[in-house]
């Protein structure tokens, strides 16, 4: 079972970008981040004429996930659970059956966190966007620690917009009072991971050089001034059948491409 998760950045402005490259990536499902789309709008015919199921939780210009399956999803549930008044389309998941195990899939778009205020002695406040960041991120702890207690195979797979270590950028300075790469983010981060999950990723790949997002400013593309902020995180279910896992970094080079690329991972599921 191939899995990928992809920010679009724009379905229906990337939509042949997108069409290209499920035509290519023989994936079995396909977590979407950044649709920008409300679900009436979503393009789904054309995806639906390659074969694909289609499950989406969009937002009007904004945000918007959705998960692409070659076969029907079962389960699905939209909004990260712990806040009925937020409006903001960042999660969704549902249940993906394979040739041995149903795999519970999640599909997460984690706030920038942009712009930080900081106080007087240079810490960052837990206000506005970097506020809703961190309170969205115990959220997430929160519904990753109820996936750990279901022992079955589940994957959290999106845009975390964290930098984990100062290996996953290029030029780590750059990013010392980005919400990206603040101290708290990265612990906050670690705390989901200390429930027991594994970062597919860095299972079987180590070191500095990988990135899945490059700006479009300054020539980062060509400068390779990446970041890694595309994750899967596997239950220890899911950990014991990854296969192999990678990023399709050739598509930053193609005709009008997202500023990420796909991330994926295989199980034998």
């Amino acid at each position: 079972m191939k899995i990928a998760t992809f920010n679009i950045n724009g379905v229906k402005a990337r939509i042949a970008t997108l069409l290209d490259w499920l035509d290519r990536s023989e994936a079995d499902a396909v977590l979407l981040q950044e649709i920008k789309s409300v679900d009436e709008a979503f393009p789904r015919a054309e995806i639906e004429d390659r074969g694909w199921n289609v499950e989406t939780h969009g937002q009007k210009g904004f945000n918007g996930v959705a998960i692409l399956s070659r076969s029907p999803l079962e389960d699905v549930t939209r909004g990260l659970p712990g806040d009925d008044g937020d409006e903001q389309a960042r999660w969704i998941e549902g249940t993906l059956v394979g040739e041995t195990h149903a795999v519970r899939l999640c599909g997460l778009y984690l706030p920038n966190g942009n712009p930080v205020e900081f106080d007087a002695g240079g810490r960052p406040e837990r206000t506005g966007k970097y506020g809703y960041k961190l309170d969205w991120m115990d959220r997430l702890h929160a519904r990753a620690a109820a996936l750990m207690v279901a022992e079955a195979p589940a994957v959290l797979a999106g845009d975390y917009n964290v930098i984990p270590q100062a290996e996953d950028a290029a030029k780590p300075a750059q990013w010392e009072t980005d919400a990206l790469f603040l101290p708290d983010t990265r612990m906050a981060f670690r705390r989901i991971l200390n429930l027991g999950f594994t970062e597919a990723f860095r299972a079987r790949h180590r070191g500095p050089g990988h990135y899945t997002f490059w700006d479009y400013q300054a020539g980062a593309w060509d400068k390779n001034n990446g970041i890694r902020i595309d994750h899967a995180l596997l239950t220890p279910e899911a950990a014991d059948l990854l296969r192999d896992v990678g990023i399709d970094r050739e598509e930053r080079g193609r005709e009008k491409p997202s500023d990420h690329v796909p991330l994926w991972i295989d199980l034998a599921a």
